[in-house]
Formats: C-alpha cells, sequence, structure tokens
C-alpha cells in the first residue's frame, strides 16, 4: 500500500469515527431533553452496556427518584450504584448500593449490592499512614456481606479483602508504635505509649501478619525503657524484658530477629541475675 493510500485510509477513518462520537453525543442530548421515560431508561442501560459510565449515572440520577413504586424501581437503583462503580467512583457508589440493599433487603441484587459497596470502599481505601475512615467501613460492609451471604461465590474474596484491610490498620499501629518508641523518653515515657499500642494491635488481631513486628517492638522498647531507667528501677525494668523475649521466642522461635532478641535478653539476664 502507498503511504498516500495509508494516509487517506486513516484520515477517512478518524473522520467516520469523530462522526460516530457526534452522531452519539447528539443522541446524548437529545435523551436528555426528552419526557419519554422509557426511551431514556433504555438509553442508560444502553450507554452502561457500551461502558459510558457517566452517560448512564446522570440519566439515571434522574429517573431513580421518578421510578420509584414501579417496576422499574429496583433495577436503575442497582444500575445507577453499577454506574458509579464501574466509573471508580466508590464513594457514591457505596451510597447508593446501601440504599438498595436497605430499600431492597432480599432484593434480586442485594447480595450483588453487598459486596459491590464494601468492596468499593476496600478499592478506595488509603495508604496506612492516612486516616483509615475508609477502611473500616469497607470492613464492615465487606464482614456485613459474609453475615448474610456466607456461601456466596464472592465469599472467599471479601474475606481476602477484609484479611487484607485489617493488616493495613495494623500496619499503621505498627507505624504508630514504631513513631512512640522512636521519640523515646522525650516529654515523657514513649517507650510505654509504644508498647500499650503494638500490644492492643496484637490483642485485636491476633493473626496479623504484623504480629512478629509488633512482639519484636514490645521487646526492642521494654529493653529501652529498662536501659533508660533510674538505677532503682533498671532490675525491676529488666525482669519484664525477660518476661517480653520468653513471650517472644515462644510465639516466634525462627524468628529472623532472633539474634537481635537473644542479645536482649543476654543484657537482661546479667544485670537481674549477675551472669
Amino acid at each position: 500500500m502507498r503511504k498516500n493510500e495509508f494516509l487517506m485510509i486513516k484520515k477517512l477513518t478518524i473522520i467516520v469515527a469523530m462522526a460516530c462520537m457526534l452522531a452519539g453525543c447528539g443522541e446524548y442530548n437529545k435523551v436528555l431533553k426528552s419526557n419519554d421515560l422509557e426511551y431514556k431508561y433504555a438509553y442508560a442501560k444502553k450507554s452502561f452496556e457500551a461502558k459510558r459510565y457517566a452517560q448512564a449515572f446522570t440519566i439515571l440520577t434522574d429517573l431513580v427518584p421518578i421510578f420509584r413504586g414501579t417496576p422499574h424501581a429496583e433495577e436503575s437503583l442497582y444500575l445507577l450504584a453499577l454506574s458509579y462503580y464501574e466509573n471508580k467512583d466508590y464513594v457514591s457508589a457505596g451510597s447508593y448500593f446501601k440504599q438498595y440493599y436497605q430499600r431492597y433487603p432480599r432484593g434480586q441484587y442485594a447480595e450483588l449490592a453487598r459486596f459491590y459497596a464494601g468492596y468499593g470502599y476496600y478499592l478506595d481505601s488509603p495508604d496506612a499512614q492516612l486516616d483509615q475512615s475508609e477502611t473500616i467501613r469497607a470492613m464492615e460492609e465487606l464482614q456485613a456481606f459474609l453475615d448474610y451471604f456466607p456461601k456466596s461465590d464472592k465469599a472467599s474474596i471479601a474475606q481476602s479483602a477484609v484479611f487484607e484491610l485489617q493488616d493495613k490498620l495494623v500496619l499503621k499501629e505498627l507505624q504508630n508504635a514504631t513513631l512512640y518508641y522512636n521519640l523515646g523518653n522525650y516529654m515523657g515515657n514513649n517507650y510505654e505509649s509504644a508498647v500499650i499500642t503494638a500490644q492492643n494491635a496484637i490483642k485485636s488481631y491476633p493473626y496479623s501478619k504484623y504480629k512478629e513486628s509488633l512482639e519484636m517492638l514490645v521487646l526492642r522498647a521494654r529493653y529501652r525503657e529498662a536501659v533508660e531507667s533510674v538505677v532503682e528501677k533498671k532490675v525491676e525494668r529488666f525482669r519484664v524484658v525477660i518476661d517480653e523475649y520468653y513471650s517472644f521466642i515462644n510465639d516466634f522461635p525462627d524468628s529472623k530477629m532472633r539474634k537481635e532478641a537473644d542479645n536482649i535478653f543476654k543484657i537482661a539476664n546479667k544485670h537481674v541475675n549477675g551472669n
């Protein structure tokens, strides 16, 4: 094929594509101005199937209140929520999914509405160092889904998401505890705060993948607290260090941090028993 012929075909292809887009936009504008509800609803569904989700939810936003109490009420509300979900606006989607399952708790789409409400929040969950309100909301929605539909074919996906979200919350607490540890005795005993934060996280999520790191942080904090104590408190606090050491190695005898833990124990044992 000659270069000129190729360029001509390419140009015609672009023109045809643009014409189709303009025709589509023209019809969309016509739909927006129309008073024919069935026509608008059919177009909204066609837009969704064509992955023009913004068009779909724009039309459906107007139709859903009008359709309430009609045969289209249930499907239109679910489709509105799903349009926002597919457009990656998970907050708006979650709000409409919640409206759906509250309004139709035994509806045709109740199972999927509960799942997508939670999974959307899961996808929207921020990094651990940020506010975790969305993470908590995602966990609540997904756990509710699992409670209502434990045998759903999406149950394993939801459960995995819950575990991942839990680990994110634990990581947040590990970061907080580490911050306290790094502050040391600056303006107070931050080692104690590190211990409390880490132990609370372990208690709340005992099967987290961060449990080993949390327990080691507790041991380190107790050790630094003892080392930096006044003389009259050293022996008592080193006894606590020894207790934490045994707790750590009982839970993680093959830990990669075992050497560090053993060194801490030797120093603590020397202060307590003199050997």
